[in-house]
């Protein structure tokens, strides 16, 4: 089961990443995508970086809790989901209707 969450985990990180790298530093940006982007070990990123496993494990910590406060404030990933559940139900829905699943493929484009 721990593997499982770990994995849950690692994908919402990943998606959090896409929404919010930006706002973050250099540093945080290279730690998350060697961390989970890359499955990079802390040790293995603490000898690229010349700093300890533990300044390591605290930045993707704190990263990952700021990533966390992004998405509670601004809700991108959240609404992107909702986004695709949606899609998923035009396409459906559509049928044999050509207008609207082209109408739907410039929606997924989009995202």
């Amino acid at each position: 089961m721990k593997e499982s969450n770990d994995l849950v985990k690692t994908m919402r990180m990943n998606y959090l990443f896409d929404f919010y790298q930006g706002l973050l530093t250099e540093k945080q940006r290279n730690y998350l995508e060697l961390y989970y982007l890359q499955d990079y070990a802390l040790s293995e990123i603490a000898e690229t970086f010349h700093v300890s496993r533990q300044a390591v494990y605290d930045n993707i910590k704190r990263t990952d809790e700021l990533l966390e406060e992004y998405e509670t404030k601004l809700q991108l990933f959240n609404k992107f989901k909702e986004r695709q559940t949606i899609i998923d139900e035009l396409k459906r829905l559509s049928g044999d209707n050509q207008e609207l699943k082209q109408a739907i493929e410039r929606l997924e484009i989009l995202e």
